[in-house]
């Protein structure tokens, strides 16, 4: 029977500690692979892989691109690298920031829903700002579980308050009881609904196959009256039921190395 078995996390502030707590609820036999986005400073090694192999039962690492996803691992965001889901298989990217930060949690929680629908869990933790909402409310859109941190225990409640009035939550615990209802939502059937709702147009819109393509932006939003300061490049702003978010549109493919995509890489990934 196919069941959950995708679980992407977004921390920022305090997210160290809530990791740690998390991951040493994970049984070695975990059905699902896990994948973690904590905000941290490009400029610095991070040593969450250390810290969560310590921490749990699960090994940790800062994968390869190309790599293949395997269950009972946990994958962690390297710093100045968006952590994404490519099929069955792990994407790294320099694109552009996204909510002022690479690695984002929004990235990995789009790639997720497009390719893995309703296998996926999306979980918020602590973290300050809107990080991960919209990618929240895609990994809903198409069919996945949403969970949050309880904001009123959250060392920064921001990222899960967002969350939780923007998206409709499956649930919001405690820390302490996430861990556990993590392991139960992957050890159980997936439920007949959870079909996976995303249409493609949906899809297109998750993996940011729309950008480049100013005809059928028109379907999903309309140009704003500010340029991206990077590469100068009309915002759109793209409304969503009650999500609203803007993506670039780049003027040219020679402007400056803000907006670039690494040689054979789509230019059709939203300029931060």
């Amino acid at each position: 029977m196919p069941h959950r078995n995708l679980i992407v996390i977004g921390a920022s502030a305090g997210g160290v500690e809530a990791l740690t707590e998390l991951v040493g609820r994970f049984p070695k036999d975990l059905p699902a692979a896990v994948f973690v986005v904590l905000h941290i400073n490009a400029q610095q090694r991070s040593y969450l892989p250390e810290i969560l192999n310590r921490a749990g039962q699960l090994p940790a690492e800062h994968p390869r691109g190309g790599e293949a996803i395997q269950h009972g691992r946990i994958y962690i965001a390297p710093p100045d690298h968006h952590l994404m889901v490519d099929g069955t298989s792990i994407r790294l990217t320099r694109g552009p920031t996204e909510n002022r930060h690479r690695p984002a949690v929004d990235p990995l929680f789009r790639s997720a829903a497009y390719y893995h629908g309703s296998k996926v869990i999306g979980v918020i933790l602590t973290g300050a700002l809107d990080d991960g909402t919209a990618g929240l409310h895609m990994i809903k859109r198409c069919g996945g579980l949403a969970i949050v941190q309880d904001p009123l225990e959250a060392f920064a409640p921001g990222m899960p308050e967002s969350a939780r009035r923007n998206v409709q939550v499956d649930y919001s615990l405690p820390l302490a009881q996430i861990g556990d209802r993590l392991v139960s939502e992957t050890r159980q059937p997936l439920p007949p609904r959870a079909s996976g709702p995303c249409d493609a147009s949906q899809k297109a819109l998750i993996n940011g196959e729309l950008m480049g393509h100013e005809s059928m932006l028109e379907r999903f939003g309309a140009p704003s009256a500010i340029v991206c300061p990077h590469c100068d490049g009309p915002i759109w702003e793209i409304a969503d039921g009650k999500i609203v978010f803007y993506l670039a549109l780049r003027a040219t493919l020679t402007r400056p190395k803000a907006c670039s995509q690494p040689r054979g890489k789509p230019w059709s990934e939203p300029c931060g």
